[in-house]
């Protein structure tokens, strides 16, 4: 038998209705208990989401999600997946950030991105620069949260952003690690390059992803950074049944915005050895089954120990 890369895994709870289900708001938080009480059994940590609206759909906010998560499931870790660096202020990220930390016994993991989304700019009145701007805001974003969780007081000075004798106490001990979503060639990897601890990215085929990740360890050797150094991370929907049929039907049926991974277990075993060949050492899982469990069930019991 050939030898399956070792991965982990991590949960994706929907923070709404995210078409793979109709969320219906008086029974949602029911569900998510439920749900989220049979994750936590299984996965090593929770990835939530940042998204303030999607049309006219059952949404939580991310932030406020994430500090019930922390408060109610004390033995996982807390992620986001990842986080606008526009819908708050760098300096105040860090500052929530680090009370989180603080208060959680040290299990955060900080995702982080420019923005994408415009609907939701526009309808909250956030400014939408171009895709340019937004990640070099990020990039100056990224260097304020750092300063802030390293330096007493900390001091930057920059196009977007400005530091001068803040502090931010107490600092996070350990430091977070700032993980950076996006796949932008020209500029999104040379940023995880400079700044990141970990790199996301949502589900590619295979080739795809292959060559996203050899322009990110070119971006790398152009910045003196070891490519190794990065753990990468893979977002994926998976929808999964016993039937490799049922599945494939059930994939057809749902209205999914992207890929998905479909099949039986073995199937979603093999694909993804796949990406875990190419270097992929985490995947975040969104399950299509919300709010039922046997695919969380199947996927624990028969996928997530073949990467132990």
């Amino acid at each position: 038998m050939a030898t399956v890369p070792r991965v982990e895994f991590g949960y994706g709870p929907p923070a709404g209705e995210r078409q793979f289900e109709t969320i219906h708001p008086r029974e949602f938080i029911t569900d998510l208990h439920r749900v989220l009480d049979v994750a936590a059994q299984g996965f090593g940590s929770f990835w939530i989401p940042d998204h303030i609206q999607f049309g006219t759909r059952y949404r939580l906010e991310c932030w406020t999600m994430l500090t019930w998560l922390a408060a109610r499931y004390p033995n996982v870790k807390l992620g986001t997946i990842v986080m606008s660096n526009s819908f708050r202020h760098p300096a105040l990220m860090a500052k929530m950030a680090a009370t989180v930390q603080t208060l959680s016994g040290g299990r955060l993991i900080l995702g982080y991105g420019a923005g994408w989304h415009e609907e939701e700019y526009r309808a909250y009145g956030y400014d939408y620069p171009s895709a340019g701007q937004r990640v070099a805001m990020l990039e100056e974003g990224v260097q304020v949260i750092r300063a802030l969780w390293t330096q007493s007081p900390a001091n930057f000075q920059g196009r977007y952003y400005q530091l001068t004798d803040a502090y931010c106490e107490p600092r996070p001990d350990p430091v977070p690690p700032i993980m950076i979503g996006g796949g932008g060639e020209q500029r999104t990897l040379g940023v995880v390059a400079r700044h990141a601890d970990w790199w996301n990215d949502v589900l590619r085929p295979p080739e795809e992803l292959r060559h996203k990740l050899a322009v990110l360890r070119q971006h790398c050797e152009a910045e003196g950074r070891d490519y190794d150094s990065i753990p990468k991370s893979v977002n994926v929907r998976i929808v999964l049944d016993r039937s490799h049929g049922a599945a494939l039907a059930r994939a057809e049926a749902i209205p999914v915005n992207g890929a998905c991974l479909k099949g039986d277990p073995a199937a979603i075993r093999d694909q993804l050895t796949a990406l875990a060949e190419l270097g992929v050492s985490m995947f975040q899982v969104v399950l299509a089954g919300f709010p039922e469990t046997d695919d969380m069930r199947l996927f624990l019991d028969e996928v997530a120990p073949a990467f132990a």
